[in-house]
């Protein structure tokens, strides 16, 4: 026969083989230390004290039981980090660079290379612009498996 009882400190339901009647151990939720009655000690608590009704058994009660802890919450889902770009938006106004590389602005047919720039200069601002920079840079074309050269600009600007 098992004995049922309450954790005295924090309420949890605990079950125990009645051979370990008058051991210690520590209750899981609370980690208080926890003495097992007796089988003969263990108070029958009802959760319908009072009320017309068969009345629980200690093990309905046990089930019934919310383990209580002081411990602080922990999230078990973690936040992702924010983009680059946002954390930039949201940090203190300071220098940026912006890279605007030619083969990034091409569409099928179509070079947008220098509606790109100027669609970038007009919404930074003319008095935030420090600096314009071209560059060239060499990257590998997946299709062909050639090295490449193409160019670029980097803006440097107070945001």
């Amino acid at each position: 026969m098992d004995i049922v009882f309450n954790c005295p400190h924090c309420g949890l339901g605990l079950e125990v083989d009645q051979d370990a009647a008058g051991q210690q151990f520590d209750c899981p939720t609370c980690q208080k230390s926890v003495t097992v009655p007796t089988a003969a000690a263990v108070p029958i608590k009802t959760a319908l004290a009072g009320t017309a009704g068969p009345t629980p058994s200690p093990r309905d009660e046990k089930r019934m039981a919310v383990p209580a802890s002081q411990k602080p919450i922990e999230s078990l889902i973690q936040k992702p980090n924010k983009s680059l770009e946002l954390a930039a938006k949201e940090s203190k106004p300071g220098m940026r660079v912006k890279t605007l590389r030619h083969s990034d602005c091409k569409e099928v047919g179509k070079n947008k290379f220098d509606e790109s720039v100027s669609d970038f200069l007009n919404n930074i601002g003319d008095q935030n612009i420090v600096s314009i920079n071209p560059i060239n840079y060499s990257y590998l074309d997946i299709v062909s498996q050639k090295i490449l050269t193409d160019f670029g600009v980097m803006v440097i600007y107070r945001g």
